[in-house]
């Protein structure tokens, strides 16, 4: 039988009801929901649109509450206690609703989760802040918690509550600057965003922070959600961490994952990607910037949704799932990771509470001069934290293998791009941004600590001091290491890429440029890359970097491949320069795959080129001298760096325990005959097993026939000599 108590009014005092229709209240749960009070239990409510509120309970109470105007219902009833377990019926014009009541509930958000937060040292950040689907107090809902300590108020709209957040204010948690809402009977696939009331009293309507899913932009609210996804890599991730990288084969193809095969998602890249890079026999798979970013012309370097991969192929466990199907097929995912800035969107992170808080408090450290964005504060734990978990997030939550950190030299100066009376110095007078230092450290300490197997590789362009060094060892800078695994060759690829450019005929008055490299191969941990940057904005593709007609382009291009796969260092080669596409990459249709298809009329030249790739690949990897000893001098031997009026360059590498490998590069346009070159004395026969000349991958098949014996005539240092026929802009390997 239904109760129906006598009520009284119980209602909300003038200055809470204020401050709730003002959206500046800290303690909504303070005064909204069941309270025990003199003469029984007020029940408070605050629903805007609706025509009658009752509470109700399993045994049998019914209690319409009294309207009191501005959406708020209140009673006073002559209970004992606050009910155990009851909800609310909401009557609006067309519906009638029966819900738990948010603001009975506790707090959802742990005690050590605050603590953590408030140190700065909540390696599982994700999982504390965002929106989480769960059961709180034996009620399914779901859990908002958004860090915004300058807010006067925050309150969750979406579409549970037509985006009008007046029934769901959320509490602030203490001095954290943490928000809660747990919103019952509300799961996946929800829209919602944070209503924030600045500190001036405006409002801002903002994109979750930590939002593990998105909408497609250019939409850009947050969407609840929460992963189904199995796993089927173990034996992947169990493999990945046998080897330290720098002295495993390390070959590396960058995508662009919107572009590279335009229009397919997640998923149907998993059916094609793995297949083609198996083929081509790459070990890894670098992914430009995954995660959310409104303008895809930014090719994700701007990002918004540092916790959320793109909407734009898919969801999450889509993802996932592209991932895996890597995984299975044995190649190693690496993703571009952009911790240096962020854009200045007015629903994204630029101010998000009404304050600097994401970015520097300072305009002059907070505004990045080159890209119209905002540089993170890497001074505040709180940030700070955000960045360490988001690394820590895409290695546990994806299982990706690796980060590229971009522009790490932009983190490291404070003068980065200034000019004199744009930047103010460090606390010691110098121009180094320590607390980019230190957030870099902590970073890769914790990675390297909590996810065995993983690498993390520095896009760094200047001499930084110890970018592979590890954080605890102190260099002649008086830094501790940054603790990278590996640095990108920004010099390398300049200056190889300035000489190839030469006629040849002027190739021998920039000779040292292809030789620098080794007066400094050895103080880090290299990759050699030819990414995205070298064949966008005007510098042309690789092929069409060469010189001469096309013959001579295309034969310059395979040399030097074959030059890059041979050099100490690890290799990186961006979409479309494995068969020497002609044009530049464009995001808006990626690679001219026309170009491999003779249906299309299409020159087997590129089908040549792409065959040398996958050759190189094989090569190499079946050759430990070629990446065993990349960080050890001993791994290599010029046999002539010096032959600059032949355009040639002829080196030794050597595995710790194997046959040599020798690379000769004539990076001339002429056959050059009984070309004598010094070679050691304990190996009785030589032999061709890579000519980048050879008629299959287009050359004109200037080979050296087998067996090639030494004589006893020494030459370069060595106390035996072979003569080899070195055909023009091509790269021979020979092995015992």
């Amino acid at each position: 039988m239904t109760r129906r108590p006598t009520t009284t009014p119980a209602p909300v005092p003038p200055d809470d009801r204020t401050r709730l229709l003002a959206a500046t209240h800290h303690t909504p749960h303070g005064v909204l929901g069941a309270h025990p009070t003199h003469g029984g239990v007020a029940f408070r409510a605050w629903r805007p649109y609706a025509q009658h509120v009752a509470v109700t309970t399993p045994e049998g109470l019914h209690a319409e509450l009294h309207d009191d105007g501005d959406g708020f219902f209140t009673a006073l009833l002559q209970l004992r206690e606050v009910p155990p377990a009851y909800e609310l019926e909401v009557t609006y014009a067309d519906t009638t609703q029966r819900i738990a009541d948010a603001y009975a509930l506790l707090p959802s958000l742990g005690d050590l989760d605050l603590h953590l937060i408030a140190e700065g040292r909540h390696e599982q950040l994700w999982k504390a802040l965002g929106a989480h689907p769960m059961e709180h107090q034996g009620i399914r809902g779901t859990r908002f918690t958004v860090w915004a300590p300058n807010a006067q108020g925050v309150r969750v709209v979406g579409t549970f509550n037509y985006w009008d957040g007046a029934a769901h204010s959320m509490r602030s948690l203490g001095s954290s600057g943490i928000w809660e809402l747990f919103v019952p009977d509300i799961g996946e696939g929800e829209l919602y965003k944070f209503e924030i009331t600045r500190p001036d009293g405006s409002k801002t309507m903002r994109a979750d922070p930590l939002a593990t899913r998105t909408e497609e932009p250019p939409a850009n609210s947050s969407v609840v959600h929460a992963s189904h996804y199995t796993w089927d890599d173990d034996s992947w991730l169990e493999r990945r961490a046998a080897r330290p990288v720098h002295e495993s084969p390390f070959s590396v193809y960058e995508v662009h994952l919107p572009s590279w095969r335009p229009g397919l998602t997640y998923r149907q890249l998993a059916d094609q990607l793995p297949a083609y890079i198996t083929d081509l026999g790459f070990t890894h798979v670098e992914l430009l910037p995954v995660a959310e970013h409104p303008f895809g012309g930014s090719w994700g370097y701007q990002v918004t949704g540092f916790y959320a991969p793109t909407a734009r192929l898919g969801s999450p466990d889509d993802f996932k799932y592209l991932i895996d199907k890597l995984h299975q097929a044995g190649i190693g995912v690496l993703m571009d990771w952009v911790p240096a800035h962020f854009p200045r969107d007015d629903w994204a992170l630029a101010e998000f509470d009404g304050r600097p808080l994401y970015e520097h408090e300072d305009p002059l450290r907070a505004a990045h001069p080159d890209w119209g964005t905002l540089e993170f504060d890497y001074g505040r734990k709180e940030v700070r934290n955000f960045l360490v978990a988001n690394a820590l997030y895409w290695c546990q939550e994806f299982h990706i293998d690796g980060l590229r950190v971009d522009a790490v030299a932009s983190m490291l100066y404070l003068d980065y791009s200034r000019e004199d009376g744009e930047w103010t110095p460090n606390q010691f007078g110098g121009r180094e941004n320590l607390d980019a230092v230190a957030f870099l450290q902590e970073m890769n300490a914790t990675l390297y600590r909590e996810v065995p197997g993983v690498v993390t590789i520095a896009e760094e362009s200047t001499a930084w001091d110890g970018v592979t060094r590890a954080t605890h060892h102190i260099g002649p800078g008086g830094f501790g290491g940054l603790g990278f695994g590996l640095k990108w060759n920004m010099g390398w690829m300049h200056d190889s890429l300035d000489y190839m450019s030469h006629e040849p005929v002027h190739r021998k008055f920039h000779h040292n440029e292809m030789t620098f490299s080794m007066v400094y191969a050895y103080s880090e941990n290299y990759v050699l890359p030819i990414s995205h940057d070298e064949v966008v904005h005007g510098k042309r593709s690789l092929v069409s970097k060469m010189p001469g007609d096309w013959w001579q382009q295309r034969a310059n291009h395979r040399a030097y491949l074959g030059f890059m796969w041979a050099h100490p260092g690890k290799q990186l080669l961006f979409m479309g320069q494995e068969f020497a596409q002609g044009a530049e990459w464009s995001e808006a249709h990626g690679p001219d795959w026309w170009l491999l298809d003779p249906a299309y009329g299409a020159e087997p030249d590129h089908r040549g080129v792409r065959e040398l790739v996958r050759e190189l690949n094989t090569r190499y990897r079946a050759a430990p001298a070629l990446w065993e000893r990349d960080t050890d001098p001993a791994g290599f031997s010029w046999v002539t760096g010096d032959a600059a009026e032949d355009n040639v360059f002829a080196f030794l590498r050597h595995a710790a325990d194997g046959a040599p490998l020798l690379s000769v590069s004539n990076f001339s346009p002429v056959v050059r005959h009984a070309y004598r070159l010094g070679v050691p004395d304990d190996i009785p026969a030589w032999h061709e097993i890579l000519n980048t000349d050879a008629a299959r991958y287009g050359g004109g098949d200037i080979t050296n026939r087998d067996p090639i014996k030494p004589e006893a005539d020494p030459t370069h240092g060595h106390p035996t000599t072979i003569t080899l026929t070195l055909p023009p802009l091509a790269t021979v390997w020979l092995r015992p």
